[in-house]
């Protein structure tokens, strides 16, 4: 498997993780720029007047603009190379869809499932995925731009070498999700379940993880240079931390020479 899909794996010295609670539980806010940290700019999306996508298919190299795609059956589309600009994705199953090398751009998704899909090497730019029900999505070394990922569960999310900037994770499950080789900035995780995630090889910048409800690391601990964690993170994961620094920790013991 190339390197660029392989889903994240322990590794020798860096699969050593830890588990955190969230500073503030599910959905907790903070100022603007508080602790110091630029948080991420929202997209701005104002969809027009969306007209039905009336098609029998996808297209791979595809033009649309403007559509509405309203409870479609899309699993194991061709759609490769394609542009979605101002359109609306509702309830539709994408499973083993193909959409490598799309861009997605001023678009919304909402309630879409599937499991497999493909869209390595994609652009999201001013996007909204909301209440998605996903597994084992391919994002490896796209780029995402101003975007909200809000609700709903994705396990075994791939963003292997991706490059995410301005991108806000808000009140989702995400299932050992991959940022292997990764780079972040101005990235947050308000109200997130982050179960076994795998930071190995990842750049951070302006990483806000305190709100983070749950904060599991299964790889990667020595690259949170860049990121923001609360004092109870920090005493959760001190374990992995000494771990991963080859601190020994043993308390004081009595008795003469």
């Amino acid at each position: 498997m190339a390197t660029g899909e392989a889903r994240g794996t322990a590794r020798d010295g860096a699969a050593r993780g830890g588990t955190a609670r969230g500073a503030r539980g599910r959905g907790g806010k903070r100022g603007r720029g508080a602790g110091g940290v630029a948080p991420p700019q929202r997209p701005g999306i104002s969809l027009p007047a969306l007209r039905p996508f009336e098609e029998r298919a996808l297209r791979a190299d595809g033009d649309y603009d403007g559509l509405a795609f309203t409870d479609l059956d899309l699993g194991g589309a061709e759609g490769a190379g394609a542009t979605f600009l101002e359109c609306g994705v509702y309830r539709c199953a994408l499973g083993e869809a193909v959409l490598r090398k799309v861009r997605l751009i001023d678009s919304v998704f909402e309630g879409v499932t599937g499991v497999g899909t493909n869209l390595a090497s994609a652009e999201f730019r001013d996007v909204e995925l909301t209440d998605a029900r996903l597994g084992g999505v391919q994002l490896h070394g796209s780029r995402l731009m101003r975007t909200v990922v809000r609700g709903g569960k994705i396990d075994f999310l791939n963003l292997r070498q991706s490059v995410l900037t301005d991108v806000v994770f808000e009140d989702c499950v995400l299932i050992e999700p991959d940022f292997a080789d990764a780079r972040l900035e101005r990235v947050s995780f308000a109200g997130c379940v982050l179960r076994q995630a795998d930071f190995h090889g990842a750049t951070m910048k302006d990483v806000d993880l305190r709100d983070a409800a749950e904060l599991g690391i299964a790889a990667g601990l020595d690259r949170l240079a860049g990121a923001v964690i609360s004092s109870a993170q920090l005493l959760d994961l001190a374990p992995a931390l000494a771990l991963q620094l080859g601190i020994r920790v043993e308390d004081g013991h009595e008795g003469g020479a």
